[in-house]
């Protein structure tokens, strides 16, 4: 198994959440509740980059922000409607935010 950091994002409603995140290109691969009504626990995926989306009190706060490096930052920001940008230290990025307010800053290396 690689070892690897999977970023925590607080959500309010994680079906609701979902749509979104598959434009980003992410896919589910599990979730856990612990019972019928409780909060819901998502893994999603795109490629080897994951997500843990969580409903749960505490395991995160929104307003947060994680970089996310693609290889093609230009598809995304179309998909999304928003203009990537040369930044001065040499990536070409966007920043969106999910539907509970969660930053995403998402990038490449010029070159």
């Amino acid at each position: 198994m690689d070892e690897q950091a999977i970023p925590i994002l607080k959500v309010k409603d994680a079906a609701a959440a979902m749509p979104w995140y598959e434009r980003l290109g992410f896919e589910k691969q599990w979730e856990h509740q612990f019972e019928p009504g409780f909060p819901l626990f998502v893994e999603v995926a795109r490629g080897q980059v994951r997500l843990f989306l969580s409903e749960h009190e505490g395991d995160a706060h929104p307003d947060g922000v994680i970089y996310l490096r693609v290889k093609d930052v230009d598809a995304i920001a179309a998909e999304f409607g928003v203009a990537a940008e040369d930044m001065e230290w040499g990536t070409r990025e966007i920043e969106l935010r999910d539907p509970d307010g969660n930053r995403l800053r998402i990038g490449r290396p010029r070159g």
